[in-house]
């Protein structure tokens, strides 16, 4: 028989403002379709002299509500990144986390299906291949993508032709090892969140040559990212992954994208969730989500789009949506 899948925790960052109403649905969907899961739900609130304003949780009712939801909230001081980058709070958290096997999420995520379905291997990190090509962003006499990435695996020592997918052709972004950092994994959140902070901060400080010419804000974590999971030994995701960015979890983004674009599964998730008592008291104060999920809103936004035949760009998306008054966030 084969041997039980370890247990996780999740990681995912809170702070005032919409990443808390988020977390609410974050946890709420984990509680209504994992009852049974085994690890825990971490939501890591930063804080420190590197923001210009606290960014630590400022309604009691929601802290309450996500305690309730069983989520642990785990309070860590920000030392290299907070108010300048904030999305680097996914690198500096894992300082903060337990020892043991993790899946980090971003927050604006809804689990729809059980988490016991994936096949993690933990020893063999992985991260999300739901993304577009955003970076980097050759100039017309510049370095390609081939030069821009070696340069990268060159500065860590790190071998690059063994991260090349061989099946996309020569200078096709899809051929380097590129990421969405909306999820991600490993066995030791102390290894990996080292090796991520170490790497974010020598592209960000000391980058090769080749990136003169590139923008790392808001790129740096999805810069960094597959260079770690290179050295850590993991990949591209296999098969065994689909539910993540599929049938498990969804990567939501904003809610007039979700509902222009995301399963009726998904939709029924969030719906059912947002309904209970508890949850639709917290989340009619903020705006964008009592327009979108209480008063009729989202079901607008998914009537303007045809789910077997989306435009190709996330933002010929956004544009219908705002054509239409539905946009919000």
């Amino acid at each position: 028989m084969p041997a039980d899948p370890p247990a996780f925790n999740i990681l995912a960052v809170v702070q005032k403002g919409r990443l808390q109403y988020e977390a609410v649905l974050l946890a709420a969907s984990l509680r209504a379709t994992n009852p049974g899961f085994a690890g825990r739900l971490y939501l890591a609130e930063p804080s420190g002299p590197l923001w210009q304003e606290d960014p630590r949780l400022d309604d009691a009712a929601t802290r309450a509500l996500l305690e309730r939801l069983g989520a642990t909230i785990l309070p860590f001081e920000n030392r290299v990144f907070g108010q300048s980058y904030p999305q680097g709070n996914k690198i500096e958290a894992l300082a903060a986390l337990p020892e043991a096997p993790f899946l980090f999420l971003d927050t604006d995520t809804l689990i729809t299906g059980p988490l016991d379905a994936l096949g993690l291997d933990f020893a063999r990190p992985a991260a999300s291949m739901r993304r577009e090509d955003t970076w980097p962003s050759p100039e017309p006499y510049g370095p390609d993508h081939e030069a821009i990435w070696r340069s990268l695996y060159d500065r860590f020592g790190l071998d690059f032709a063994g991260s090349l997918d061989l099946s996309q052709p020569e200078g096709h972004w899809r051929r380097y090892l590129y990421f969405n950092a909306g999820w991600f994994f490993h066995e030791s959140p102390r290894r990996f969140g080292q090796l991520f902070l170490d790497y974010a901060k020598t592209i960000r400080d000391d980058p090769p040559p080749e990136l003169v010419c590139q923008s790392l804000d808001p790129w740096l974590d999805q810069v960094a990212l597959p260079l770690v999971i290179h050295a850590l030994g993991g990949s591209r995701p296999g098969p065994e992954l689909d539910g993540l960015d599929g049938e498990v979890t969804c990567h939501w983004r904003l809610l007039p994208l979700l509902y222009a674009r995301e399963s009726d599964r998904v939709v029924q998730v969030l719906e059912q969730v947002a309904a209970e008592p508890a949850v639709k008291q917290v989340l009619k104060t903020y705006p964008p989500f009592r327009k979108l999920l209480y008063q009729g809103k989202g079901a607008e936004a998914r009537a303007l789009f045809d789910r077997a035949a989306l435009p190709r760009r996330e933002q010929a998306i956004r544009n219908g949506l705002k054509r239409a008054g539905l946009w919000a966030r």
